[in-house]
């Protein structure tokens, strides 16, 4: 069966069309910097390869683009959309309410609307995707994967906030954790390569949204991001940790609307609000010439990743790998280094030569003499969401 995925984050869009079961990827591709006028479309067949720079300014005009591509009579590896048997959807988030991989009805849509406002740059674009998936792909059984499914694990010491119980128990407020698809993945490719089951892990995810994972025994037990994707480390346009203090400050002393600082902290803080730039491509390329704000950026950007290594560490008792993982993750050899650098104390132990292989494969970057493994592990969330969506149908 054909199963086509679809990958909506906060600024871009993956997909992949998948024969399933046997994992075999028909066609791949994804765009990057939606929103700005030189948005990067990569679709790529078996055979061929294509790159456009074009004007995406919103992620549905991005959506109708790849199913363009997936069935244009030259490029395209369907003739119709009925060859289109399931379209898996990654959702970020998922609340209480969504707990495993789930078929697409008009119940799920109107509870993923709900939660909406706790995930507002990605649960609008999931469900756009879904919408347009729907119109298109009308044969095909929709399919939802939640992130927050994989830190269902995480005990309650660990989820729970330190405020009225009533909040937990009527409520449902609580640390959630999302990029559980992607850590999911990455930390089981660990586990394999260690060929040791019972590892200690720390899975770093760092993209336009960042997050990090405590993994014991394969079950993440301590997230960064909470009751939404908008706190924990430095992002390319959310804040992460502040003072919730700060919040009412910049209300009673300066003047903001609520919503006026909402948008501040999810769309103009992060490296964007430290830097001007976004992308952590730009902000590096700025460093070089000798931009103080971007090197200071990037500092405070690996200062924070390193205090929430040392935490989970201590959370765990113990470390024995952790990996880097997603397109800053996997492409940054700089943001690296500087996490890894001055943590010999923790066994962690970083080679700059390796750590500057071009690599697209599961490759260790630690000196030999390393207590902890660092781990570079291309992420594949399509791969793992049809899985996902495959084992439901069947």
């Amino acid at each position: 069966m054909k199963v086509l995925i679809l990958n909506s984050g906060s600024s871009s869009i993956k997909f992949q069309l998948i024969e399933m079961p046997q994992q075999e990827v028909i066609c791949s591709g994804h765009i990057e910097r939606i929103g700005f006028e030189d948005a990067v479309l990569i679709y790529k067949t078996q055979s061929h390869e294509y790159k456009e720079i074009l004007d995406i300014p919103t992620h549905q005009i991005g959506l109708e683009i790849i199913s363009g591509f997936i069935m244009d009579p030259k490029k395209g590896v369907v003739k119709n959309a009925n060859e289109i048997d399931a379209v898996g959807h990654r959702v970020v988030h998922g609340g209480d309410a969504f707990s495993a991989t789930t078929l697409i009805n008009s119940e799920v849509v109107d509870k993923i609307k709900e939660f909406t406002s706790l995930a507002p740059l990605h649960n609008p674009h999931n469900l756009k995707g879904i919408e347009i998936a729907e119109k298109i792909f009308s044969h095909a059984k929709q399919i939802a994967v939640f992130d927050t499914a994989f830190h269902q694990t995480m005990p309650t010491k660990a989820r729970k906030y330190a405020i009225p119980n009533k909040f937990f128990t009527d409520f449902g407020i609580k640390m959630y954790g999302f990029h559980g698809t992607s850590h999911k993945y990455v930390s089981e490719k660990a586990l394999a390569y260690l060929n040791n089951p019972n590892a200690k892990i720390i899975s770093i995810h760092l993209g336009n949204g960042c997050s990090i994972t405590a993994v014991k025994e394969g079950k993440s037990i301590d997230h960064s991001l909470g009751f939404t994707p908008s706190n924990g480390l430095i992002m390319g346009s959310r804040s992460g940790d502040i003072d919730h203090a700060l919040i009412f400050y910049l209300v009673n002393e300066l003047g903001y609307e609520l919503d006026e600082v909402n948008e501040l902290l999810i769309k103009e803080s992060g490296m964007l609000g430290l830097t001007g730039y976004s992308d952590l491509r730009d902000i590096q390329a700025e460093a070089e010439k000798g931009n103080e704000d971007c090197k200071l950026a990037l500092d405070m950007n690996a200062y924070r990743i390193k205090k929430y290594i040392g935490a989970y560490a201590a959370a765990m008792n113990g470390l024995d790998a952790m990996l880097f993982t997603a397109g800053v993750g996997e492409n940054s050899s700089l943001i690296r280094r500087l996490v890894c650098s001055d943590m010999d104390y923790l066994g962690i132990e970083l080679d700059e030569a390796k750590n500057e292989s071009k690599s697209r494969d599961l490759r260790e970057i630690n000196q030999k003499a390393s207590r902890v493994k660092i781990l570079v592990i291309p992420t594949n969330e399509e791969i793992e969401i049809a899985n996902q969506a495959y084992r439901l149908l069947h």
